[in-house]
């Protein structure tokens, strides 16, 4: 954390300030958020820090971003091109836009 500084020394200065710390093993975090898509951390080094009463996390990896649909979408890609349920998930799923699957399935 801090070049010259014995882990050991660090630890014992994190704990004094009422600080700890964990690394969590995990394989894979994914963070959705409002809009429906989703961030997705691969081969992540995740660590939870106490401090003060609060946890907050640190999480490093590889970073990609996922796009989401709704039901709304599904509803609109079905209405403009009069589809079936399946083939607008299908078509969602593979294009990750809503105008994109609606040409999809247009063509």
């Amino acid at each position: 954390m801090f070049p010259g500084i014995n882990p050991k020394q660090m630890q014992a200065v994190m704990k004094q300030m009422g600080m700890s710390q964990q690394e969590i093993p995990a394989s894979k975090v994914i963070i959705e958020k409002e809009d429906g898509n989703k961030i997705v951390i691969n081969n992540p080094s995740v660590t939870k820090i106490k401090m003060s009463g609060q946890e907050s996390f640190q999480i490093t990896g590889d970073i990609s971003e996922e796009s989401g649909f709704s039901d709304d979408d599904v509803k609109v890609v079905m209405e403009k091109t009069n589809c079936s349920e399946d083939e607008a998930k299908s078509a969602l799923e593979e294009t990750g836009d809503l105008a994109e699957a609606i040409l999809k399935l247009s063509e």
